[in-house]
């Protein structure tokens, strides 16, 4: 790469960060993501310590499958609720409960009370987080105006996962060689709450959504979202590697406190020390994924992350000394970051923006259900096989797998760079580019192209408006009783009056040159420039100027009410 590649790269990473820092929206919504998470890291490492003392490796395998199963259920039903209204009430929601059911621990460890009374909490609090993640997931796209900005916050989002992985269990460490569990506990309660007190200022206009029905239907509104994913095999299978990497994490659930105690020797606090090597890797691959920004490649670069997640494992099984081991788990961080940036960034850009949170409710199900089958499948193979095998047979799974997946994801790199040229030229246009991204890619996904040689009329004044144009390649000639009103380039857009003010066509426009248009129908343009206040004031204004120019000597009657 030449000296002006290197400067590209690392000014679209600088602006990964400071797009999302001048963004106040952005901003509380990254900032209540890392309280979010930082709790459930401490949380995770304080439920871990209790489990072990209760049952050993057994206890944390089981205890693992207790959290996951429910929240696997529930992620899918419960994330219809987050495509209803305003997505960061959801969030507050959940994070609220979170800091009730830990804090609700921390009060049961403190008074000794039983384990089973801290695993019931376990349950309710992951359920919460289960939601967590993909109403943030959906909400994003909604504070975003280019794909460019998405996966900046993308990065900055997983730029803060990784911080949490790490100042999570290094809270938890801290706080455990001074004080004990409980306390870890009731951090991470608080840590919960400032998460939900974050989103209370958020300030932002969201897409039109449907009103709840009258009657719940959170079952059929939940299997849209499955629907979404099998109809979509793109979509299908960046959760089918989600789910892969998933199980190799809850798999290192187990893994991590028995190879700290029993392989390397460094007690509790290693449990903590062996997790804060992921966070520390994260961190470092977070900031090396801001490189990716401007990337075509997300989907190559995904590959490389699942890879990631198991390789150092298997290695650490191979060379099982406590140096290594720190250095190959920190390389599991790394793959971390990298599939926050790149799948996450896709899935956004792939799912419909009406059925997003519930696209993401299925991915927390599956990672919820892969994670509990991971850890008892740690469990067992540590029981039957010791744990050098566990890391080697569990640790081999992710990268097979993505050697396998690797020529489906270069192509799907491909086909979003195309996606990526028709949001583009959309959002040259004056009334579109106010739009969020969602809105935008929404009205990509329904472009149909049209060739119009030169000479030839796109439409004629009089005719019933049905569709928007925008031009792609050529010139056109705008013609209004007879004389040449104006010529309009690529990146423009034209047919917009007809529609909008349910009128004929005001003028004629005749191909000046060979033309490549993309057209939108009406019942595709209208309720989306519509339904956002920016846009539709825009287009306001933009006809009113249009119409300024040019009227047409005697208006053509207009169409009948049906049209």
């Amino acid at each position: 790469m030449g000296e002006g590649g290197r400067r590209n790269r690392l000014a679209d990473a600088a602006a990964a960060f400071t797009s999302n820092a001048r963004n106040p929206d952005l901003r509380r919504a990254q900032l209540s993501f890392l309280g979010a998470w930082t709790a459930e890291w401490a949380f995770t490492v304080a439920l871990g310590i209790v489990a072990y003392r209760d049952g050993g490796a057994t206890a944390l395998g089981l205890v693992g499958l207790l959290r996951m199963v429910p929240s696997a259920l529930c992620a899918p039903l419960l994330a219809p609720l987050a495509d209803r209204g305003r997505r960061e009430r959801v969030l507050i929601v959940v994070s609220t409960l979170r800091a009730i059911a830990t804090g609700a621990a921390a009060g049961v460890v403190a008074l000794a009370g039983p384990p089973a009374a801290v695993y019931a909490l376990a349950v309710l609090s992951t359920i919460a987080a289960t939601l967590f993640r993909p109403a943030h997931s959906a909400l994003l796209p909604s504070l975003c105006h280019t794909g460019h900005e998405l996966a900046s916050a993308n990065v900055v989002r997983g730029l803060l996962d990784s911080a949490a992985t790490l100042v999570g269990p290094l809270l938890a460490t801290v706080l455990l060689g001074v004080t004990d569990v409980a306390v870890v506990f009731a951090v991470a309660a608080g840590a919960s709450l400032w998460a939900a007190a974050l989103l209370l200022r958020l300030r932002y206009e969201a897409p039109p959504r449907p009103p709840a029905p009258a009657r719940p239907r959170l079952v059929r509104e939940a299997v849209e979202g499955v629907r979404a994913i099998t109809s979509d095999r793109d979509l299908a299978l960046i959760l089918g590697l989600a789910a892969a990497q998933s199980f190799t994490r809850g798999a290192l659930t187990v893994l991590s406190v028995v190879v700290a105690i029993e392989l390397l020797g460094t007690g509790e606090p290693g449990v903590g020390a062996l997790m804060t090597a992921v966070g520390g890797g994260a961190v470092v691959g977070s900031l090396a994924a801001s490189l990716l920004v401007g990337t075509a490649r997300l989907g190559a670069w995904f590959a490389v992350g699942v890879a990631l997640w198991g390789l150092p494992i298997a290695v650490i099984g191979v060379v099982p000394g406590q140096g290594p081991a720190l250095g190959l788990i920190a390389l599991v961080g790394v793959g971390n970051a990298l599939i926050d940036v790149a799948g996450f960034t896709l899935l956004a850009r792939l799912a419909p923006d009406e059925v997003l949170a519930r696209v993401f409710g299925v991915l927390e199900s599956l990672v919820a259900v892969s994670m509990g089958i991971g850890a008892v499948t740690a469990s067992w193979v540590i029981a039957t096989s010791g744990p050098r095998a566990a890391l080697v047979g569990i640790g081999l799974v992710c990268p097979v797998l993505a050697a396998a997946s690797w020529w489906r994801l270069r192509r799907l790199d491909r086909s979003v760079g195309v996606h990526d040229a028709e949001v583009g030229l959309l959002q040259r246009v004056a009334m579109l580019r106010t739009l969020p991204l969602p809105s935008v890619e929404q009205l990509a996904r329904g472009l149909e192209p049209v060739s119009v040689p030169a000479g030839e009329a796109v439409f004629r004044q009089g005719d019933v408006g049905d569709r928007y144009y925008v031009i792609e390649s050529g010139e056109a000639e705008v013609v209004g009783d007879g004389s040449v009103v104006a010529v309009l380039g690529a990146g423009e857009g034209f047919g917009e009056i007809a529609l909008l003010r349910r009128s004929r066509r005001t003028a004629t426009v005749v191909a000046r040159t060979d033309l490549r248009l993309r057209a939108l129908p009406s019942d595709r343009f209208l309720p989306v420039v519509l339904g956002f206040t920016a846009s539709a004031r825009e287009a306001g204004t933009g006809v009113d100027r249009l119409l300024e120019r040019f009227a047409p000597g005697e208006p053509p009657p207009d169409p009948p009410a049906s049209l």
